[in-house]
């Protein structure tokens, strides 16, 4: 398929490169040109502006916040205003209920189709094609978009015809992940200052209780102390928390813990975490027992 990709961080290149490797006719654009270069060495072209990559059946975004896809889909020479009647808008940015509702109604006055599909995994799934997809829309147009889909991820849960259904889960899904690192931390921090071994201590909750991806891999982090180079910043784990309790309150869902998780989050990066990746909330419970993580 004739593609365009918008959005080359962390994620983004990882998935891009893999939609050349399938095969696809990819034309990438980032904010950044020189992010661009590796794509085109791999066989994609280069676009200057948004509107070069809109050119095709598809347009994919992958970007940081609500500010930056609105910024992309809704300026001068944007997505919206370049892409072809019937063409395709998949975004797989985690954004805001609200923000997926908006671009829904935009592109089907617009004539363009649109699909929400937000992915589960860090930047290393994304370069091997592992990333877990959360796709929502119209059913015929995510048929369209699965060979897509295929090359970047490694399964695809569709989520019914609302766009917007796709984001909440994604959001509830990097809450809960938020919430494992801070009571592994807790965790850590009541074993550690005990004296027992965390490296130990996670090997044994990784192999009985907890044998998931999630613990081992956040688990591992945590008891390494390894917080640089960040797969995901603090401030968009911030972002993502926050989104979720301004989805819960819309809903009239309480959400204590996710209220914890934002001020917690919010200390982190007051106290120079803004660049550290954000399984750091896990550290801060070592830091409030007297330890030295």
């Amino acid at each position: 398929m004739k593609v365009g990709f918008i959005g080359l961080g962390n994620m983004g290149s990882g998935m891009a490169a893999n939609l050349v490797k399938a095969g696809h006719d990819v034309t990438a654009y980032n904010r950044t040109p020189s992010r661009v270069q590796p794509l085109v060495a791999r066989g994609a072209h280069a676009a200057s502006q948004v509107a070069d990559a809109c050119h095709g059946e598809v347009v994919i975004t992958m970007l940081a916040d609500d500010n930056a896809v609105e910024g992309v889909v809704f300026g001068e020479k944007g997505v919206l205003a370049s892409l072809s009647n019937g063409a395709i808008h998949i975004s797989m940015s985690t954004i805001s209920v609200a923000l997926s509702e908006k671009l829904e109604a935009a592109h089907t006055k617009a004539g363009q189709r649109y699909v929400s599909a937000p992915v589960f995994g860090r930047p290393q799934a994304a370069a091997e094609a592992k990333l877990f997809i959360a796709a929502a829309g119209p059913s015929d147009t995510i048929r369209k978009c699965m060979p897509l889909f295929e090359a970047m991820g490694q399964k695809i849960f569709v989520l019914g015809e609302k766009a917007p259904s796709a984001n909440l889960v994604k959001l509830s899904g990097n809450f809960l992940i938020a919430s494992v690192i801070e009571s592994l931390g807790e965790a850590l921090a009541l074993v550690g200052k005990a004296g027992i071994d965390r490296h130990q201590y996670i090997d044994l909750l990784t192999s009985s209780l907890f044998a998931a991806p999630i613990y081992k891999t956040y688990g591992g982090l945590l008891a390494d102390g390894k917080f640089t180079p960040a797969g995901f910043v603090a401030p968009l784990g911030l972002k993502d928390v926050r989104l979720t309790l301004a989805a819960a309150e819309n809903l009239r869902v309480p959400m204590p813990v996710a209220s914890l998780l934002r001020d917690r989050l919010l200390r982190l990066i007051a106290t120079g975490g803004a660049e550290l990746d954000w399984s750091a909330l896990g550290s801060l419970a070592a830091k409030d027992a007297g330890l030295q993580n």
